[in-house]
């Protein structure tokens, strides 16, 4: 489900549960590291009380020479009854160090192994989830693109399985760390005096119950500064790869405009939000320290009567982990949102898939049949209206009519990047929709107008047309790169590539940005003969190349789709004229069809476009 402006807040919908728990369901592959660092992450902590209770035991047993035992005596650590003479001191002190030290060493051990499991724990999970979510996204359908944007993938892909990450990295040992120390302290203080214990532990509810609150407060604020944060990197997305128009037009400043509202809408929903938690946190930090002063009391007048200084130093440290329960329920609300929206989009299910028992060819031969198809993309409009076609194997189809009439959309059934609405789509006599999606696609071969390019070198862009050769590319095959060079040679590629400075190896920028349009288009057609499909598809794939290149094309191109399946749309109606058949389209209808001197005589629209074109050419020719 797409929201109105291409987002990813209608993917939440594909959640069932609470999202962190399936997040919990990644972390079982790493059950045993986990475990381990979590029970290293409570000795940790543990070992943390034994410092300020050797100090409270000096204190009391050796500076007041108090007789209380305390709680390194009761465990038989320190022996019992009261500690006169120097002698008897030192060797007491001396004990204490032993322990100290005992107590730093285990803290340091255990502190390396919690962190190192933890955190390579919390790596491990985020790359599971990032490759798994990219999967997802690359085999979903060609309709989830285009009611989607780029900008809001690439929040979800990072900005959020980034945050995951964060949240196990670091928030996960914060639970641990408020769990080990507020249950060791209150463990200590009840041993001491129950009363104290309840007093201490008396805010822990009130804080459960605040949190929940807060929760509930963020929840829709958050939601609502991931959905911004993904329109602002779809903008900042968009305005970058479309940096030549707003040069061309000279729209700086209106492009400015429109960053900066949105950045400034981010900017108010982070400020209200940022509110909402400050507040949150000074009320956590006034109710802890209100405890902390009635056991200040409540201690301090044992400790007069009594001399208790250890109760008083373990109460001391039980708020600083409290008060980190709201900060953790804040960034788990952040990660939760977070999750919403990565197991969203993995419970998103593709449109186009695989039926329950396939046919798998061994090979395809490349007849191809439209049957009264119909079709219209979502809930738009029919594109197409009863399209009727059959095209035997080896046939050059050229397909001839205005912009939008529909030859492009029909193309892109064949392949199966969309399912008609009505009527069939067939290859050798087989409805595509019961082919495996990889046995149909593997014979067939798209070259669009603008054709797409991958950062990387020319040699690799040619070779991802076949996967041995893009393996053997990589690998530094010769046998790779002549197949390359091959293929580029019967692209009328080969010439201009040479004379690039790296020849194959010229890196060529985002998406081909350092070549020209007539440059990307050969190199596209380069990788779809390296395919060597059965049935090609050239979607106005001269439009940019002068009339010389495009007839030595046309010539190469003749000779390798001899015994394929070709469909020609041209906007140049000069590179289809030697087709088998040309069909002629308007408004989602085949209008005429016939060869190019069947369609001249017949004085229809065919011929009318071809007059144009002509005068169009001698004009051309006189200036």
């Amino acid at each position: 489900m797409a929201d109105d402006d291409g987002g990813f807040e209608g993917v939440r919908e594909n959640v069932d549960g609470n999202p962190i728990l399936k997040l919990v369901g990644y972390a079982r592959a790493y059950w045993l590291r986990l475990t381990t660092g979590v029970l290293a992450a409570f000795l940790t902590r543990f070992a943390r009380l034994v410092p300020p209770i050797i100090v409270a035991a000096a204190i009391d047993r050796v500076i007041l020479s108090d007789g209380e035992p305390g709680l390194l005596t009761a465990v038989g650590l320190l022996p019992a009854g009261t500690i006169t003479g120097e002698a008897a001191k030192l060797a007491f002190l001396r004990r204490l160090v032993v322990i100290a030290a005992i107590a730093y060493l285990v803290r340091s051990a255990t502190r390396f192994a919690a962190r190192y499991l933890l955190q390579s724990s919390a790596q491990k999970i985020q790359r599971d989830l990032r490759n798994d979510t990219y999967d997802h996204l690359q085999h979903l359908s060609m309709d989830f693109f285009a009611n989607h944007q780029t900008g809001g993938m690439m929040s979800i892909l990072n900005s959020d399985i980034n945050r995951l990450e964060s949240f196990l990295n670091t928030e996960f040992r914060q639970i641990i760390r408020v769990v080990a120390t507020v249950g060791g302290i209150a463990a200590v203080l009840y041993w001491y005096s129950p009363t104290l214990a309840l007093i201490a532990l008396a805010p822990v509810p009130i804080i459960g119950l605040a949190s929940a609150l807060f929760l509930t407060w963020i929840e829709p604020r958050y939601r609502g500064i991931r959905q911004t944060v993904g329109r602002l990197n779809t903008r900042l997305e968009n305005n970058l790869s479309g940096a030549p128009v707003i040069k061309a037009f000279d729209r700086y400043e209106f492009e400015h405009d429109r960053v900066s509202a949105q950045s400034q809408q981010y900017h108010d929903e982070k400020v209200a939000a940022l509110r909402i938690r400050r507040a949150f946190f000074a009320a956590l930090r006034v109710l802890t320290g209100v405890a902390f002063v009635v056991i200040l009391y409540v201690a301090g007048t044992n400790f007069v009567t009594t001399t208790g200084s250890q109760r008083m130093l373990a109460g001391r440290r039980l708020y600083s982990p409290m008060r980190r329960i709201g900060r953790s329920a804040n960034k788990y609300q952040l990660a939760k949102s977070s999750a919403e929206r990565v197991f969203g989009l993995l419970g998103q299910d593709p449109t186009i898939t695989d039926p329950e028992d396939p046919y798998r060819p061994d090979s395809i031969d490349g007849d191809v049949e439209f049957a009264d198809v119909t079709f219209g993309y979502g809930d738009g409009e029919p594109v197409l209206r009863n399209v009727s076609l059959d095209v035997p194997s080896g046939a050059t189809v050229g397909l001839a009519g205005a912009t939008g009439a529909g030859k492009s959309t029909l193309l892109k059934l064949v392949p199966r990047f969309h399912d008609v609405n009505a009527g069939s789509v067939s290859v050798d006599g087989v409805d595509v929709r019961e082919y495996t999606l990889q046995s149909l696609r593997d014979d067939i071969a798209v070259v669009e107008q603008n054709p797409y390019l991958f950062s990387g070198t020319v040699a690799e862009n040619v070779a991802y047309g076949d996967r041995d050769v893009l393996d053997g590319e990589e690998a530094g095959d010769e046998r790779a790169r002549e197949r390359v060079q091959e293929a580029a040679s019967s692209a009328q590629a080969h010439e201009f590539i040479q004379e690039l400075p790296d020849g194959y190896d010229t890196e060529i920028g985002e998406r081909g940005i350092k070549l020209s349009g007539g440059q990307r288009q050969r190199v596209a057609i380069a990788r779809a003969l390296l395919n060597d499909p059965e049935i090609i598809v050239f979607d106005e794939a001269t439009s940019d190349v002068d009339t010389e290149t495009e007839r030595k094309i046309q010539a190469s191109v003749e000779r390798l789709v001899e015994n394929r399946t070709a469909f020609v749309i041209a906007h140049r109606l000069s590179t289809i004229r030697d087709a088998d058949t040309i069909v002629v389209m308007d408004d989602g209808e085949i209008v005429e069809r016939g060869s190019h001197d069947d369609l001249l005589a017949s004085g229809g629209e065919y011929a009318d476009l071809w007059a144009a074109q002509a005068d169009e050419r001698s004009i051309s020719a006189d200036d």
